[in-house]
């Protein structure tokens, strides 16, 4: 991850939220109720790998980010997190978030996940919703709860309604654009 990090120092126009996301990897938690944890004690317990891969289409050719070494804007770049159980018991009810750095803006549509209840955030990760909503002052002076702009965006979250089976690896994908 040194090297990683090393390359993308140099990189201007790429945004210091997108190197985190890079050289961290996406944000992915396995949430275990407490009859989860009883059974892994008994029969073994998951262990969750999660790989984040980003990509950028360019004259026809599909570059891997590290590939690209810079983004430019109004480029899109595609995101795929693909969540591995190498453990001995499956992962209830099994969560993984995608991040929108700085510096991009979500592309409306583009959360992919077979078997996914997908949910954003536009406060950080606090809360998530189906379609968060904000507040928006009316012409008479009222105040009406609106869809947000996708722009504010700063997190997915992909919630997969079946467990993580030991062995089997769950996909979610979706896009950005840089800014």
């Amino acid at each position: 991850m040194t090297k990683l990090r090393k390359k993308f120092r140099a990189v201007p126009f790429l945004p210091v939220a997108l190197v985190c996301l890079l050289a961290v990897g996406s944000t992915a938690v396995a949430f275990a109720g407490k009859e989860m944890r009883r059974r892994a004690s008994v029969a073994g317990k998951p262990e969750v790998a999660v790989a984040l891969n980003g990509s950028v289409k360019r004259e026809d050719k599909t570059l891997s980010i590290e590939q690209a070494e810079t983004v430019r804007p109004g480029e899109i770049l595609d995101w795929a997190i693909t969540s591995e159980n190498k453990g001995t018991a499956p992962a209830e009810r099994y969560s993984a978030f995608g991040q929108i750095p700085r510096g991009t803006s979500f592309v409306a549509g583009s959360a992919q996940g077979s078997g996914t209840n997908v949910t954003y955030s536009i406060d950080g990760g606090k809360t998530f919703a189906a379609q968060p909503l904000i507040e928006e002052r009316q012409a008479d002076g009222t105040v009406k709860r609106v869809p947000a702009p996708v722009s504010m965006y700063t997190q997915i979250r992909y919630e997969w309604s079946d467990a993580l089976d030991a062995g089997a690896k769950f996909s979610a994908f979706y896009k950005v654009r840089v800014n």
